[in-house]
């Protein structure tokens, strides 16, 4: 993210000059530098930043076309992708809010936080099934939640609302109002076959929502939405049904208990909650609720209180893109060495060689 420039509670012209702009610019290219749009933006830096500043300060930004396309795995997503002058602003939007709702977060929500992660997530879990368990001498429970179709579900109105809560600064909320309550399905540009769009089931897609739900997924500023909007349960699940053992990841979350009766009234609550204060749903096919001795299967390992492996899934979708590669050899060893990556957050030595070999 980019370097604060101001307090939250800093001036407009604090938190839309041309210096905080710039730092959020490079913060901003920093994995994207290479791509087409970056490239064209960087050519003028300079002029395209100035111009940011000025529809910023007189309120007259709005966002450009989004780059619409089908990502097939690990199952079929609909990807709006903002040009990159809109993912500068996000990083502006973002930083500002950060400071101002980070504080409030739980602890244990790892999506898209700094120094959090799915890695710190799936070591905080194991922490948890030592503690409650007592090393493994103790039986204990885990109940494993989803939410259906997370993000194209959020209400924006009720969205908007949770940020008035803590913002009161104009300024912001005009901008905030403006990033929310655009709709990408009116202004877009397709890459790849037109009928991989059409294919994307409803339920799955930001066409027909009428502007009225659904954020697209993988903006900066639609990951900082979803931790905001599902904080209203992380504080539901801590403050409330008082549950010592809860971690989320985005929309999936895990209970511990020692009781089976609690999670199954935690599940119950948790329901209810969600329907009547957020407008969404459980998965009717990812609730789990079953003895910790099993492992549970999260962010992509199955984590027991003693050790951690690699999910079955992952190891396969790597041997079949081994199987069927077709590129460099440089970019297979760097899809194999992203691999090694993950397996090495795990008890997976052997398996690490064998994929080497």
């Amino acid at each position: 993210m980019c370097v604060p420039s101001a307090s939250a509670s800093g001036s407009q012209c604090d938190i839309f000059s041309y210096r905080n702009i710039y730092r959020c610019y490079l913060a901003c290219r920093k994995n994207k530098r290479m791509t087409a749009n970056a490239l064209k933006f960087e050519l003028n830096a300079e002029e395209n930043i100035l111009k940011l500043e000025q529809e910023l300060k007189a309120k007259t930004y709005h966002p450009s076309r989004s780059l619409l396309f089908v990502a097939q795995k690990p199952k079929k997503r609909e990807i709006f992708a903002a040009a990159f002058r809109d993912r500068i602003v996000h990083h502006v939007l973002v930083d500002y809010l950060e400071r101002i709702w980070e504080p409030v977060f739980i602890y244990d929500s790892y999506a898209c936080r700094r120094k959090k992660g799915t890695h710190k997530a799936v070591d905080r879990l194991q922490v948890f099934l030592r503690r409650i368990t007592k090393n493994g001498h103790v039986r204990a429970w885990y109940l494993q939640l989803d939410i259906k179709d997370f993000f194209t579900s959020i209400d924006k109105r009720l969205l908007f609302n949770l940020l008035k809560k803590k913002v009161k600064d104009e300024t912001i909320l005009w901008l905030a109002r403006t990033v929310i309550f655009w709709d990408p399905t009116m202004s877009y540009e397709i890459r790849g076959r037109s009928r991989d769009v059409s294919s994307v089931p409803p339920n799955k897609s930001l066409f027909g929502k009428r502007n009225m739900k659904g954020l697209p997924i993988g903006n900066l500023t639609s990951q900082f939405f979803a931790n905001l909007y599902l904080n209203e349960l992380d504080q539901f699940v801590k403050h409330t049904l008082k549950a010592r053992y809860y971690l989320r990841y985005t929309d999936d979350f895990v209970l511990l208990s020692t009781s089976r009766n609690d999670l199954e009234r935690y599940r119950d609550s948790i329901e209810e909650f969600l329907k009547t204060r957020l407008a969404l749903i459980l998965h009717p096919k990812r609730r789990k609720l079953a003895l910790v001795s099993s492992g549970i299967d999260f962010l992509g390992y199955i984590v027991r209180p003693q050790y951690v492996l690699v999910r079955n899934r992952v190891i396969n979708n790597l041997k079949s893109k081994l199987r069927n590669f077709k590129g460099t050899l440089k970019a297979r060893r760097d899809m194999v060495a992203s691999y090694v990556g993950h397996f090495r957050w795990a008890n997976a030595y052997r398996l690490t060689e064998e994929i080497l070999k």
